[in-house]
């Protein structure tokens, strides 16, 4: 390396989390192995980490985008390696999860690059050159509002620009609390999102939030902005969020969702129930709970054999709008394939399979998180009902997790712009 001067490159060193980075190293000895790598310390002052080994090639440049890694967090040529195979540090706290609280403030990602192929002791090393690069959920001009209106809790965001924009009601699972970042990013792509909250600490708050009319009000402030198409408002949910969905769209006499976007959930769930129903029910089936040879927690198991009972599952016949689910086959939290089986069976005796996309995905686990988040098989989590901690089984194995992360992104934007904007021409394009 006497008298080089290793040059590395990360573009854009500012954008949106869903946006592709080109990382390149150049002005390297052909030949010479080398170890890419990233840093970042968590809003919880946790550190994680992921590294790729490499070899320049004849001009002494190592390109991430086609270059294979020879080893590392991730194998093979993976442009976003770097951030997806991201893991904590050794010697970490347990049951660790990588999630953006605070939106106002970006990702910051130090990507370096080490002589030698290198497994540890990255922080004993100096680096040949480092870049710091910054990840956004909220593009510039996105507005955030705190919304305290009618008993509900939520964030709403505003896409720059003077509107009308498409609405989103996007609603997270059973862990419970106010989670923002989804939202974001889907106003920093041209959507009007609230990030709702309905499952608070507050369990007599929780307990008495009724399954339609609070959702319905939640609906209606996201309707009835003044920047929002008031027929193009869909519903996004997650795991119970997926359940919360199906039965507005299901049965509420008071909204019209255009359409939803339903992932890692199911619906089977106590039909036109308070929230403290379900988590009776869930309560009350809660010894078919299965464990790992770890002693993780498996809830799978919960919601089967799939009822035939419609008060125990959610009418499919009765959807109205197009649909999308998005299914990991690998999901160890929720019987979500046995489930799109049967709601796709429903919807076909129904003659209203034609709403019905369903996108299901070898190998991946059941927290498909916007693109590029670092898959995690299993971390802490607080349950609902008892507040107990416990070490929950998500699933998934971190290559067919992030590819299907990535891939159901894409197409959710597809699905959400085909059915929510008037035509083509009028969806904005996002960047940093």
């Amino acid at each position: 390396m006497v008298g080089t001067f290793p040059l590395l490159s990360v573009q854009p060193t500012w954008g949106l989390v869903d946006e592709k980075i080109q990382v390149v190293v150049r002005n390297l000895p052909p030949a010479l192995s080398v170890t890419l790598h990233s840093l970042h310390r968590s809003e919880d002052k946790d550190l994680w980490e992921a590294f790729g080994h490499y070899t320049s090639d004849g001009q002494g440049t190592v390109t991430v985008a086609k270059d294979a890694s020879l080893g590392g967090t991730y194998e093979g040529a993976e442009p976003m390696g770097l951030l997806w195979s991201m893991q904590p540090v050794p010697g970490s706290r347990t049951g660790l999860r990588l999630r953006k609280m605070d939106v106002l403030t970006p990702m910051v990602v130090h990507i370096s690059v080490y002589s030698g192929h290198m497994t540890e002791g990255f922080s004993k090393q100096s680096p040949l050159a480092t870049v710091v690069t910054e990840r956004w959920y909220m593009a510039p001009g996105v507005c955030r509002i705190d919304i305290r209106e009618h008993g509900v809790r939520g964030t709403l965001f505003l896409p720059p620009g003077p509107g009308p924009f498409p609405g989103v009601l996007d609603m997270w699972g059973g862990g419970g609390g106010l989670v923002e970042y989804r939202s974001c990013l889907l106003a920093s792509q041209g959507f009007v999102s609230m990030a709702l909250e309905y499952l608070s600490h507050d369990k007599n708050r929780t307990s008495d939030i009724d399954v339609k009319t609070y959702f319905e009000k939640a609906f209606r402030i996201v309707q009835e902005h003044p920047l929002v198409m008031k027929d193009r408002v869909a519903l996004f949910g997650l795991s119970l969020g997926t359940s919360v969905a199906l039965n507005l769209a299901a049965y509420s006499k008071v909204i019209s969702p255009r359409c939803c976007v339903c992932i890692s959930g199911s619906h089977v769930n106590p039909v036109n129930k308070a929230i403290g129903e379900v988590f009776r029910k869930m309560k009350e089936d809660g010894y078919k709970t299965q464990f790992d040879e770890e002693g993780r927690v498996v809830w799978r198991d919960i919601i089967l054999p799939i009822p035939t009972d419609l008060g125990e599952k959610v009418d499919m016949g009765r959807i109205k709008c197009p649909l999308m689910l998005v299914v990991g086959e690998d999901d160890q939290n929720w019987a979500t394939v046995e489930s799109a089986k049967d709601i796709a069976q429903m919807m076909r005796a129904a003659g209203n399979e034609h709403l019905l996309t369903i996108l299901q995905y070898p190998d991946a686990g059941h927290l498909i998180e916007p693109p590029y988040t670092p898959h995690f098989r299993a971390s802490n989590f607080i349950v609902q009902q008892t507040r107990q901690k416990v070490i929950m089984l998500w699933g998934g194995y971190p290559k067919p997790h992030a590819d299907a992360q990535e891939d159901c992104w894409e197409k959710s934007l597809s699905f959400l712009r085909q059915h929510l904007y008037p035509s083509p021409d009028s969806v904005p394009k996002a960047k940093l």
